[in-house]
C-alpha cells in the first residue's frame, strides 16, 4: 500500500489530481494506494507533525496563499520526513529551489495523465525498493523510518531495547530482541550475539575472543562460546560478498 499526500489550495486542482490518481490506481489495482487531499498546506503539516501520518510520496502545489510549497518540503525535511515530494505548478521559476529541497519530479501545470504517470511509475518503483532496506519503528512515541544500512547494533536495556545508529542516535524500542532480530535477519548483515546483542556485520572493525570492536569506537564484550560461531558468520559473510 502507498499513502499519497495531495496538497493544493484550489479545489479544482486538487480534484482534477485526485481523478488522476483514480485513473492510475484503476490501471494498477495491485499497488493499493491511498490518497489524501489537503488544501491547506499547515493541515498536511499538521498531519505529518502531531498525527503520525507518513505519505510515501507527497503531489504539492508550490504557489499557495499561507505557505510556499518549497518552505513545506523544508519544515518535512526539518523533521526528518523523507517522502518523494512532486510539485505541480504554474511556473518554472522555483526549479532550483524545488530540488534544493529533495524534490524529485516538478511539473508545470496544467498536468496530465501522460505526463503524471511515467513519473508515479519511477517512482513508486523506487519507494518499493527503498522499502527492502527500511524499517518503520514506534520510538518515543513517534513513528520512524529507519534505513536498514544505519543501524550498527542493538543491545538489551531493560524491558526495552536500544538500537544504535550510526549518527550516534539511540533509539529506545518497546519490543522484544527476538522481534527486533525477525524484522532484521532477512537482511545476512546481521547477527545475534549472545542473548543481549544483535550487531552489523558492516561495522565490525575486528573480533577476538573477548569482544567485537565496532569501526564506530564502541566495543562489545563477548559472552561464553559466542566468539567461535560469530567468527564463522564473520568470514562467511565477506567471503560470499566477494
Amino acid at each position: 500500500m502507498y499513502q499519497i499526500a495531495l496538497c493544493d489550495d484550489e479545489p479544482e486542482e486538487l480534484k482534477k489530481t485526485e481523478d488522476m490518481l483514480n485513473a492510475y490506481q484503476k490501471g494498477h489495482p495491485k499497488l493499493g494506494i491511498v490518497a489524501k487531499g489537503f488544501e491547506c498546506a499547515d493541515e498536511l503539516l499538521y498531519m505529518v507533525k502531531e498525527e503520525n501520518y507518513m505519505p510515501d510520496m507527497i503531489l504539492m502545489d508550490i504557489y499557495m496563499p499561507e505557505k510556499m510549497g518549497i518552505d513545506v518540503a523544508k519544515e518535512l525535511r526539518g523533521i526528518g520526513n523523507e517522502a518523494k515530494i512532486i510539485f505541480l505548478t504554474t511556473s518554472r521559476e522555483h526549479a532550483l529551489d524545488a530540488f534544493g529541497v529533495g524534490a524529485v519530479q516538478y511539473l508545470v501545470k496544467p498536468v496530465w495523465e501522460k505526463e503524471l504517470f511515467p513519473v508515479l511509475d519511477r517512482f513508486l518503483k523506487d519507494i518499493e525498493e527503498e522499502r527492502n532496506r527500511y524499517l518503520l519503528l514506534r520510538a518515543e512515541g513517534r513513528t520512524r523510518r529507519v534505513v536498514v544500512g544505519d543501524i550498527v547494533c542493538c543491545e538489551a536495556h531493560g524491558k526495552a531495547q536500544c538500537m544504535h545508529l550510526v549518527d550516534g542516535t539511540q533509539l529506545l524500542l518497546h519490543m522484544t530482541m527476538a522481534e527486533i532480530y525477525g524484522m532484521l535477519s532477512r537482511y545476512q548483515e546481521f547477527v545475534r550475539v549472545g542473548i543481549a546483542y544483535i550487531v552489523n556485520l558492516e561495522y565490525v572493525d575486528s573480533l577476538n575472543g573477548q569482544d567485537i570492536c565496532l569501526n564506530t569506537g564502541r566495543k562489545i564484550y563477548l559472552p561464553r562460546g559466542a566468539y567461535k560461531p560469530l567468527k564463522e558468520q564473520y568470514f562467511r559473510y565477506y567471503c560470499e560478498e566477494e
